[in-house]
Formats: C-alpha cells, sequence, structure tokens
C-alpha cells in the first residue's frame, strides 16, 4: 500500500482508463434513458404518485412500471449492451496493460505488453462478472417468488435474510472465482505466454500462491464493502443539518463521495495488483522468460 501511495501516477492511470470508458457510458445510458422516458414519461407509468409512505403499495407501483419500461429497455440493452462491452474490452485491455507494465521498475524493461491479448483475458474476466451477476439475479427472483409472490401475506423477515445472505454469498463467490481471470494479464506478461496458455497456468500455481491470491481477492473484497459504507456514512452525515446547509450543499457533499469511493477503490485495485506481482516473485520469480 505505501509503494503504490509513493507512486500516484499507477493510480492515475488506473483511473484515466476507467473514466475514459465510464463517463461515455454513462453519458451515453442517460441519453437513452431520456429517449425512453419521452417514449413512456414517468406519470404514464404511474412513477410520479409513488406512495413512499408505505413499502408494500409503492413495490406494488414499481413492478406495474417495470412491466411497461422493461420492453423499452430490454431493446435498449440488446442493442447498446455488445458495444459497451466491447470498448470496455479494449479500453481496459490497453489501460491494464500500461500499469502491469509500470508495477515493477526492475522487470519494466523485459517486458512486452501485448495489448489485443490482455483484450482476450479482460473479455474472459468480464464474462464471469456477467455470470456471477446473472446468477445473483436468479437467486433474488427465486427469493422474491417464495416469499413475496406466494398470494399469502408477505414474508419480509425471511425475504430480508435470505436477501442479505445469498448477495453477500454471490460476493465472496466472486471474490473466491475472480482471481484466475485477474491474475492470467500479470501471468501472461511477466512469463511471456499467450493469452490462453497464461489463463491456463493460473490455476496450475500452487497450493501456496493460490491460497495467497484467494486471501488478496477476500480481502479487497472486504475493503470494497467497507469503502461503500464508509462512503454511505459520508453522504448521509449531513442530513440532520440539511435546513442549514441546503439542497446544493448536500449534492456537492454526495458527489465528494462517490469521488471518494471511486479514487479509493481504483487505489486498492493497483495494491491489488501490486499485491499480485510481488507474490509471483516470491514463488515463480526464477521461471521467468
Amino acid at each position: 500500500m505505501g509503494w503504490v501511495m509513493a507512486r500516484p501516477s499507477l493510480v492515475a492511470i488506473e483511473l484515466a482508463w476507467r473514466w475514459i470508458f465510464g463517463i461515455p457510458f454513462l453519458a451515453v445510458c442517460w441519453i437513452e434513458a431520456q429517449r425512453i422516458l419521452t417514449v413512456l414519461p414517468a406519470e404514464s407509468a404511474g412513477l410520479n404518485g409513488m406512495d413512499a409512505q408505505n413499502p408494500w403499495v409503492a413495490a406494488v407501483q414499481i413492478v406495474h412500471a417495470w412491466g411497461l419500461y422493461e420492453p423499452h429497455i430490454t431493446a435498449t440493452l440488446h442493442r447498446f449492451a455488445p458495444i459497451a462491452a466491447l470498448a470496455w474490452v479494449v479500453v481496459s485491455g490497453l489501460g491494464r496493460g500500461l500499469v502491469l507494465k509500470r508495477l515493477d521498475p526492475e522487470l519494466a524493461p523485459r517486458l512486452q505488453v501485448r495489448p489485443l491479448q490482455t483484450m482476450v483475458l479482460q473479455a474472459g474476466w468480464l464474462a464471469l462478472l456477467g455470470a456471477i451477476f446473472w446468477g445473483w439475479l436468479r437467486a433474488m427472483e427465486w427469493v422474491a417468488a417464495t416469499h413475496i409472490a406466494t398470494g399469502a401475506e408477505p414474508d419480509l423477515v425471511g425475504f430480508a435474510v435470505w436477501g442479505i445472505f445469498l448477495s453477500l454469498g454471490f460476493f465472496t463467490a466472486w471474490a473466491l472465482v475472480s482471481w484466475p481471470p485477474s491474475i492470467a494479464p500479470l501471468v501472461m506478461l511477466l512469463e511471456g505466454r499467450s493469452a490462453t496458455s497464461a489463463f491456463g497456468q493460473s490455476f496450475k500455481l500452487g497450493k501456496l500462491f493460490t491460497g495467497k491470491l484467494v486471501e488478496i481477492n477476500l480481502v479487497m473484497g472486504i475493503v470494497n464493502l467497507a469503502l461503500i459504507v464508509l462512503a454511505m456514512v459520508l453522504s448521509a452525515a449531513p442530513l440532520p443539518f440539511s435546513d442549514q446547509l441546503g439542497a446544493d450543499t448536500l449534492h456537492v457533499i454526495s458527489a465528494v463521495a462517490v469521488l471518494f469511493y471511486l479514487v479509493a477503490s481504483d487505489y486498492f485495485q493497483v495494491v491489488r495488483l501490486k499485491g499480485f506481482m510481488e507474490f509471483w516473485k516470491m514463488f515463480r520469480g526464477g521461471e521467468i522468460v
């Protein structure tokens, strides 16, 4: 952590490639959302009359509105999602390759970044994330079907317990299974392998090395949760003083909280990569090609 803190250019590169993708992505999402709202205004879907004091009534209103918006959103995703995924693979492949090459000044002159190979590995990482997210959505549908939409009195406690348990479970599962596509770009770069060879080798790193990779991923997952909670606390802390501060100040504080989370999260992403490299040097440093 101290090594990365002393080299802010690494975090700046990580922030740059993520925001180069993220800002246009959010802009397109905003444009598409405005287009859908023009076709089907919020008033027509009943969102303006939502009963915020009664969560059960509000839930029924949201379900009704979602039924109206779903065809429009699905059509937009079918058209937009493949382009967004391709753009992320390209930008992340270039940006992540540049960060990896700068993680060790001594090894950097001997390392050759291959952007196309890195893009292939980033595509695998994205596919795995999509699979985990799809599984979480199916799990949430099961929870709702067995505790809410049963025709009997809704079981709110059971719904909340299962929702929290499964959400944390999938979050932990992502930390446990995401290390192979995360370490593969480093193995490819440091050992001169192809993308497929590096991904296959990531499963054959030995028990000690693999254990360290899983440990780092779990710790970084906990850190990410802590950053989310900290950002929420930061944005919510001024609410008791909303009358004195005003709405504009609250909006600024919320924006600062979001920026804090994004910068801190990217910093820890670089820390994780540096940790991966240090353990690679410890367990496999003599095998570099």
